[in-house]
């Protein structure tokens, strides 16, 4: 049974709120629905007490113990993956290796296993600097003590899901470990409040990263395998500054101290990794700390993704602290120690067309800095796109509202007050009319807010008390909401019915084909209506080997870095079952090919279409009946109406 598969199962459920059919899961996961059954069974079997999964009448849910359970996962006692990570700490731990011999009875197993799991040893070394080595019944790992560590680091990812790490997962990756785990939760804090005291924001998603290099240091020079020289990182008073909290708090927590070479390195790690300038820091602070070539390569990349996809990121705060996180990127990169993301999922699928433009970031700056990057890393360069772009967006955003309030002394000029203070991020009020019979076909705004019935319905009005109510608010927000989805999905038909075309559609796509096979199949329908040519197809495949294009669980959108199709055009594909697409499965594969006359609509018909297929319901009336391109079409649009 994969423990592989119950752990997606695990992540899928829970990420949804709702029950979900075993077909549905299946079609997810790539699996039978009675392959669901048992994954649930054994999920549910990880937790001594409590329900990890929920059954019922519509399928399947999370249940109370779901986190205890993805806790549980993945390396339950003797399990070959489990042993094959015993087997490297206990070969990185011993100077003169191990005799398989007497592993083979620590373990409990025959010495044929042993072997086999060295064979397996040899396959992890692959892309690293070490080398096993045998002599007799002996096996030893050659390299580095960096080297060594770096391994270690990598089986503790191994065992993470989604990049989440906790203090759980890190007890579990460091096994007979010489420094207690549960030191590491006080030692965080006390990490946090001093780094902070010396003016720095401090970045949670990589302090849990520099906490298990911190465990790994200790463990390593409690075997008197410490860094012995510094490493050539840079110096300066700043470097210094977290050398020496580095040190107190290791001694303090640990009782660990350490050398010249592990500060350095540990110092380092915490510059690159976790900390940043304050919000308050001036940009000439920012800039001090900056490699010019770095910053002229960011100033270049984001003044181009400013330019292809029409967005406003050419700011001279948002370029600075996206060179000094490229800086520190590059630093990583020269290590091959990457940091986990554990939003990566979450913003691809959520905030594809941000993702998007950090992907051309991250192509561009592989050109100009030869730095290639990972999904997580990528997600990183879109967190800093979205807080730019959310800061740009606001004055933009608001929909304008019309209060009627019949007036009675100045009671309508205190609801007036209350919306602004309540929802004056949200809305613009363009105006109050006090009339008891108001044109109310002649107000021009996206939503009225009134005190009186109307005589007309619609999403756009919405009924609230004289003074306003926390109910009102939360009604005004779900209103405003929904006006902004018809909105974009009403943009997105007008967009779609120009784009789609019954040669460019292929229904039953082979669920064993690959992603490269797909986007070769979809493109040449592309290319014989002369909307790309192959050098187009190429750079798809190009840009699904940056990042997969699989934004959703159900729905890939394949397509090249550049607007140069001479019309925009979009070949779908569906496949029932669902095929693999880079980690996951799809079932929708829509390849987009975008002209340079619609560069404006590319957000609109990007994002929109990420949204429709987000929503699983929505996913399998448009699979299950979309057969012929007709039907599609039809299915498509009745999802985008609602």
């Amino acid at each position: 049974m994969s423990r592989a598969r119950q752990d997606r199962l695990v992540s899928l459920l829970t990420r949804e709120d709702d029950w979900i059919t075993a077909a549905e899961l299946a079609d997810l996961i790539g699996v039978t629905p009675r392959s669901i059954r048992s994954y649930v069974t054994a999920v549910n079997g990880r937790v001594p007490s409590g329900v990890a999964v929920e059954s019922g009448p519509l399928g399947y849910r999370a249940g109370p113990s779901i986190a205890a359970a993805g806790r549980a996962g993945g390396f339950e006692e003797g399990t070959p993956r489990e042993r094959l990570h015993r087997l490297v700490r206990e070969i990185l731990a011993a100077r003169d290796g191990i005799d398989v011999y007497e592993t083979a009875d620590a373990f409990f197993v025959s010495a044929a296993t042993i072997e086999a799991d060295l064979g397996r040893v040899r396959s992890l070394l692959s892309g690293t600097r070490l080398t096993l080595e045998r002599s007799g019944p002996r096996a030893r790992l050659v390299g580095s003590e960096m080297d060594q560590r770096r391994l270690l680091s990598r089986l503790a990812h191994d065992e993470t899901e989604d990049g989440a790490f906790d203090l759980v997962t890190l007890r579990r990756a460091l096994g007979r470990s010489t420094v207690a785990a549960d030191v590491f939760g006080p030692l965080k804090r006390d990490l946090v409040a001093e780094l902070s005291g010396l003016g720095y924001y401090v970045n949670e998603f990589g302090i849990g990263d520099v906490l298990m290099h911190i465990a790994i240091a200790a463990d390593r020079v409690n075997r008197d395998r410490g860094l012995d020289e510094a490493d050539d990182h840079p110096g300066g008073e700043a470097l210094a500054r977290i050398s020496d909290t580095v040190d107190t708090l290791s001694q303090r927590h640990l009782d660990v101290h350490f050398g010249a070479g592990d500060l350095a390195h540990l110092a380092a790690l915490v510059q690159s990794r976790v900390v940043a300038p304050g919000a308050e820091a001036p940009a000439a602070t920012i800039r001090a700390g900056l490699d010019p070539v770095v910053e002229a390569a960011v100033r270049e990349a984001v003044e181009q993704a400013a330019a292809e996809f029409l967005v406003d990121i050419g700011h001279e705060d948002f370029i600075l602290r996206l060179a000094l996180h490229v800086q520190n990127l590059r630093l990583r990169a020269a290590e091959q120690a990457w940091s986990r993301n554990p939003l990566t999922r979450s913003l691809k699928t959520t905030y594809p067309m941000i993702f998007e433009v950090a992907v051309f970031i991250a192509d561009r700056l592989r050109g100009i800095l030869g730095i290639a990057l990972l999904d997580d890393e990528i997600a990183y360069i879109a967190m800093h796109v979205g807080g730019r772009l959310e800061r740009s967006r606001r004055d933009g955003a608001l929909l304008t509202a019309m209060i009627v309030c019949p007036g009675y002394y100045e009671l309508h000029e205190l609801l007036h007050s209350s919306i602004s203070r309540s929802l004056g991020q949200s809305i613009d009020v363009i105006g109050v009319d006090t009339h008891v019979d108001p044109d109310w076909d002649a107000i021009d705004a996206d939503l009225i807010l009134t005190t009186i019935d109307a005589p007309v319905g619609g999403d756009r009005i919405v009924r609230i008390q004289p003074f306003l109510t926390d109910g009102d608010i939360e009604r005004v927000h779900v209103a405003a909401g929904r006006v902004r989805r018809a909105r974009r999905l009403a943009r997105l038909r007008t967009e779609l019915e120009r784009y789609f075309s019954a040669d460019a559609f292929v229904h039953g796509l082979d669920p064993d084909a690959g992603s490269d096979e797909v986007i070769a199949r979809l493109g040449g329908l592309l290319v014989d209506q002369g909307v790309i040519d192959q050098a187009y197809v190429e750079r798809t495949l190009e840009r699904e080997r940056l990042s997969s294009t699989a934004f959703t669980d159900a729905l890939a959108v394949p397509h090249a870095l550049g607007m140069t199709a001479t019309r925009t055009a979009i070949a779908v594909g569906i496949a029932d079952p669902s095929m693999r697409w880079g980690d996951g499965r799809v079932q929708v594969v829509t390849m987009v090919a975008f002209s340079e006359s619609d560069r404006a609509a590319f957000q609109t018909v990007f994002e929109q279409l990420v949204e429709v297929f987000s929503e699983r319901d929505s996913v399998q009336r448009i699979v299950r009946r979309g057969t012929t391109f007709g039907a599609f079409l039809d299915e498509l649009v009745a999802v985008v109406d609602g």
